[in-house]
Order: structure tokens, then C-alpha cells, then sequence
């Protein structure tokens, strides 16, 4: 009754981000599971980062196609075969102990790769229909509350997982988030828009690839932005966190869960620092200043482990500022992005631009595991500079930004 009350917009873009939430906390939830049970069974963290692979290599095909899928069937439909593809995953594993080879895990992380990025792509895409052209304040602050909320569910999920493991184990887990996700699936099918997102004109596949200048340049930000974190943040920081440092995994685990619900909650308020106080939306000078910003930190943290400050310290301490300054650059090019994006075939725009996304992760993941273990952490950090530094020279193509208009802040 209470949704009933609302305009069909906002319905629609609760009912999206309803769905997006309930899929992050599965999401996150399962890496967890994912990470600390095949711990417990003797594989290494090299080995379970491993695991994992498909999931990035599937996130790249499936961000391709699934832009040109959700044009031609409808957005709508892509979420809800997202949400069904997650569910049969985290099913996959609820199979016996003796069946979860590697292969298997590996299978069941490829279909929630594929379920992840079609729930991604559409709920960004979804939001550029739903608000008006001119109201470009609006669509900013819609797509930060999306973005950072989303991160922020992760870090939960991931406090989840472990709790879930050890109330009532793995498979049980597995079957409680399964018929959870299950109910939101069933709910969405009878409440999303059908015609969301479809294209009059039917697209051909080659219309996957942007013909738009801003969207490509943008797209290619976007890869070495995402590269540049996850060249240290997948494999070698907790790795080194454990085998270094000497934490606990709990604790490793822990530390990575708050810093991802922190790095989502600063996404969430980036537009009140970055322009909307000033009238302005975000476009290439805030880009690149921020992309600039960021590329110092690693820098300083491999500068300072070359001291006799406490390296833990510096870790920690650099981290938590990366996550910050990383959180609005990630933001505001998700702001950019869904507002580049053309409105009939928006999900070929954002399809192919978190294609690029997810080949950043996916280079950046394998980057972490072989630099970090025939260089060092030290290494990796330098590489991570590099690759923020040439999202940043790359962002100078963007067009600038443009004023706000009154309309936007309704």
C-alpha cells in the first residue's frame, strides 16, 4: 500500500534497488563463504583467488552481451534472469562435499558472475530511464545512493556469510540465501515495468561496441581505474595481511568487510563534495582532479613502507584514505556513465562500459596474484599509481561539465 501511493518513477526505482540490495548481500556473502570454507579445506589464498577467475573472465562477456540482451528483451527481464541465475548458483554448491571440485566451484562462480553483472547493468541502466533528462542532480544523487549503498550491502554480506557458516554451516547457508533471493525473484517478476529499457528498433549485435567518443575514453578510465585497486587489493593485501603482518584470517576478513562498507558508504555522499553545492555536476575537471588525487596514495604507501614507520600502520592508515578518494572517483564515473548513455539503448552503453569495468578486475586480479608473488606488495602499489595516473591522462578527452539546473534539485 505504501508503494502504491508513489509515482510510478519511484516505485520502479525502489523496486530496482530493492532487487540490486537483496542481490549484493547474497553476493558478498557467497565470496565469504566462498573464501573461508575453502580455507578450512587446506587451498591456499593464491588457490581461492583462483577460484574466482570465471567469475571476472564471465563478468566481462556477460556486461557485452547483456547490454544488447536488455535491449532487445527489456531490462526488466535481464534483472530477473540475473536474480534466477543466482539463485541456481549458490544451489550448485549446495551439493555434497565430495562433488565441490574445483571445476565445480569454478562453474558455480561463472553463473554468479553472469547473474551479477546482468543485475548490475540492469539496475544502472534501468535509473537513466527513470529520470528526466534535464534533472541531472538528481540522476547523480540516484545512481551514488545505488552505487554506495550496493558496496556498502557487500561488506555486510561478507559479515553474513561468516555469520551464516557458523550458525548452521555451509550448505545451510547456501539454501537460506537461495530461498531468500528466491521470494525477491518472485516478487520482481509481477512488479517491474516489462517495457523497461527495450529498444523500438531491435539492435544488432554489433551495436555492443559505443560509437560515442565520451563513452569510450570514459570506458577506458573506467578499466584502469578498477585495475588499479583490485592490482593489490585482491590477492596481495590479504595475503599479506596474513602471512606478513600475521593476522588472523577473522580478522583479514573483518578489516576487508568494513573497509568495503566505509568505501560504500563515501560513494553514497559523493555528490556533496564534488560539485553539488556549487551548482555544478561532475564532468572532466572533477574527474581528473580527483584521478590525480588518487594516484599520490598508493605512491605514499609504498614510500612509506621504504621508512621505519610501523608498516601495518602505514597500510592501514593509506588504505582507509585510498578506499575514501577511490569511492568518489568510482562514483563519479558511475554518475558520468549513466548520464552519457543514450536514452533509447541505454543498456548498450552501460553494457559496454562495465564490460571495460570488469576487464579491469579481471586483469587487475591476476596482476595482484603473479606481481605480488615475484615482487612484493611494494611492487604492486607502484603499478597501482601507474594504472591511476593513465585513468587520469585518459578522463582529459571527457567533455566538461555543465551547470545544474533548477530542476535537478527536486
Amino acid at each position: 500500500m505504501m508503494l502504491a501511493g508513489l509515482p510510478l518513477a519511484v516505485r520502479q526505482y525502489l523496486i530496482v534497488t530493492g532487487n540490486y540490495w537483496a542481490f549484493t548481500l547474497t553476493d558478498g556473502a557467497l565470496r565469504m563463504l566462498v573464501v573461508l570454507h575453502f580455507h578450512l579445506l587446506g587451498y591456499s589464498p593464491l588457490q581461492i583467488a583462483l577460484l574466482f577467475v570465471f567469475y571476472e573472465v564471465f563478468g566481462v562477456i556477460t556486461n557485452l552481451v547483456g547490454g544488447w540482451l536488455g535491449a532487445r528483451i527489456g531490462l526488466n527481464r535481464t534483472m530477473n534472469i540475473g536474480l534466477a541465475l543466482q539463485v541456481g548458483a549458490l544451489l550448485m554448491l549446495t551439493v555434497p562435499a565430495e562433488y565441490l571440485t574445483l571445476v565445480w566451484v569454478m562453474l558455480a562462480q561463472a553463473l554468479s558472475g553472469i547473474a551479477k553483472d546482468l543485475n548490475k547493468m540492469s539496475a544502472k541502466s534501468s535509473i537513466k530511464l527513470l529520470v528526466p533528462e534535464q534533472a541531472q542532480g538528481r540522476l547523480y544523487q540516484w545512481v551514488a545512493l545505488l552505487t554506495g549503498s550496493k558496496n556498502a550491502l557487500k561488506g555486510i554480506g561478507f559479515f553474513l556469510g561468516a555469520l551464516l557458516l557458523t550458525l548452521v554451516g555451509f550448505s545451510g547457508a547456501l539454501l537460506a540465501m537461495a530461498a531468500m533471493l528466491a521470494l525477491v525473484w518472485l516478487f520482481s517478476i509481477f512488479t517491474l515495468k516489462e517495457e523497461l529499457g527495450r529498444m523500438k528498433n531491435k539492435p544488432k549485435f554489433t551495436d555492443v561496441f559505443s560509437k560515442s567518443r565520451a563513452i569510450n575514453f570514459l570506458s577506458a578510465a573506467r578499466l584502469f581505474l578498477f585495475a588499479s585497486r583490485d592490482v593489490w587489493f585482491v590477492v596481495a593485501l590479504p595475503v599479506f595481511l596474513k602471512e606478513t603482518l600475521g593476522w588472523d584470517f577473522w580478522l583479514v576478513g573483518g578489516f576487508m568487510a568494513v573497509w568495503i562498507l566505509g568505501y560504500g558508504v563515501v560513494q553514497s555522499l559523493a555528490p556533496r563534495f564534488t560539485g553539488k553545492a556549487s551548482g555544478q555536476i561532475p564532468g572532466r575537471g572533477t574527474v581528473v582532479s580527483w584521478g590525480l588525487l588518487l594516484a599520490l596514495l598508493p605512491a605514499l604507501i609504498a614510500l612509506g613502507f621504504m621508512t621505519d614507520l610501523d608498516p601495518a600502520q602505514v597500510l592501514v592508515t593509506g588504505l582507509l584514505i585510498f578506499g575514501a578518494v577511490f569511492a568518489v572517483n568510482s562514483s563519479l564515473h558511475s554518475y558520468l556513465i549513466v548520464s552519457y548513455a543514450r536514452g533509447d539503448g541505454v543498456s548498450l552503453d552501460v553494457g559496454f562500459y562495465y564490460m571495460a569495468n570488469a576487464m579491469g578486475r579481471l586483469s587487475g586480479t591476476l596482476l595482484s596474484g603473479w606481481v605480488y608473488q615475484v615482487y612484493g606488495l611494494e611492487a604492486c602499489l607502484w603499478i597501482s599509481a601507474l594504472l591511476v595516473l593513465l585513468a587520469a591522462l585518459v578522463s582529459l578527452a571527457l567533455p566538461p561539465g555543465r551547470p545544474q539546473t533548477a530542476s535537478t534539485n527536486s
